[in-house]
């Protein structure tokens, strides 16, 4: 059998979603703040373009970036879509017209949601649903119950095939599975901050997927500094040293950087391929806050 050549290798998700471990994320394509329409959407259209042509079959979006604006980009993009294309939403807020991001976590909002989610990618089911806890600063405690088993009732009409989880606690992992199985979970976790190690370990044995955000977000100086350092040394750009190393930590990560930049997404997806010897490796496992 002929090895994976596409980025970063793949993983398969819920049994019977293979997608490639290094994904795109499509927030960065609405307008600044997330909100309205971006400056040139025909450099949105051609990012997207250009993830498929890298190879990419794993995009991440919401309805609630615009409000509609990014996934209706996709659609424009890449509808029809590649076949072994798979494409992953979250919901569980809103917009209001300040482009603030108000919870809407009731039954018949995220109903609305999803089938908002279904119309504007010319879908009739979504490969997955990630609920989104609310909490800015890390997950709100308490129970999810509720969202949870409203879109596990949607998992069973048809208009969602796999489940997942974004900004939660383990607390609440093992409360969702007890409603219905989960296929990912999106948290908070990069070189800095690691406090989903555990967690991370778990999902691994359970083979469920863990989808870090903000991969180069909370650094301080130091370890900004020490990440330079070891980029300058590989010849490779910061963020890219940065993705590699969450590709090496745990075969379950799947990675969903966002841009509106050819140019950096392909800086992005060259993490794919870089190799760090056992030295950078151990400079950067030493990086943590």
């Amino acid at each position: 059998m002929a090895a994976d050549t596409r980025p970063g290798g793949t993983f398969t998700m819920g049994g019977d979603l293979t997608v490639t471990r290094m994904g795109y994320g499509a927030m960065q394509l609405a307008g600044p703040g997330v909100f309205g329409p971006p400056a040139d959407r025909d450099a949105a259209v051609a990012v997207l373009r250009e993830a498929v042509e890298l190879g990419i079959t794993h995009i991440d979006t919401s309805g609630y970036y615009g409000p509609r604006v990014t996934n209706q980009i996709i659609r424009e993009a890449l509808y029809p879509y590649p076949e072994d294309l798979r494409i992953v939403t979250k919901v569980g807020a809103a917009r209001d017209a300040n482009g603030g991001w108000p919870e809407a976590q009731a039954p018949e909002q995220l109903r609305e949601q999803v089938e908002e989610n279904l119309r504007d990618l010319g879908l009739d089911a979504m490969d997955v649903v990630n609920l989104r806890n609310p909490g800015q600063r890390g997950p709100q405690p308490g129970s999810i119950a509720g969202p949870f088993t409203a879109l596990a009732e949607l998992r069973q009409e048809g208009l969602i095939r796999h489940l997942g989880l974004s900004n939660v606690t383990a607390r609440q992992v093992a409360e969702a599975q007890s409603i219905a199985p989960v296929a990912c979970v999106q948290n908070h976790y990069n070189l800095a901050g690691r406090g989903d190690d555990d967690l991370i370990g778990s999902l691994a044995a359970q083979g469920i997927a863990y989808v870090p955000f903000f991969p180069l977000g909370g650094f301080h100086p130091l370890q900004s500094g020490m990440l330079d350092a070891v980029a300058e040394r590989l010849g490779a750009a910061r963020m890219t040293v940065a993705l590699a190393w969450l590709l090496h930590r745990s075969p379950n990560i799947l990675l969903i950087p966002g841009t509106s930049s050819v140019a950096h997404l392909r800086e992005n997806v060259a993490a794919a391929d870089l190799t760090l010897p056992a030295d950078a490796l151990a400079e950067l496992d030493a990086i943590a806050t």
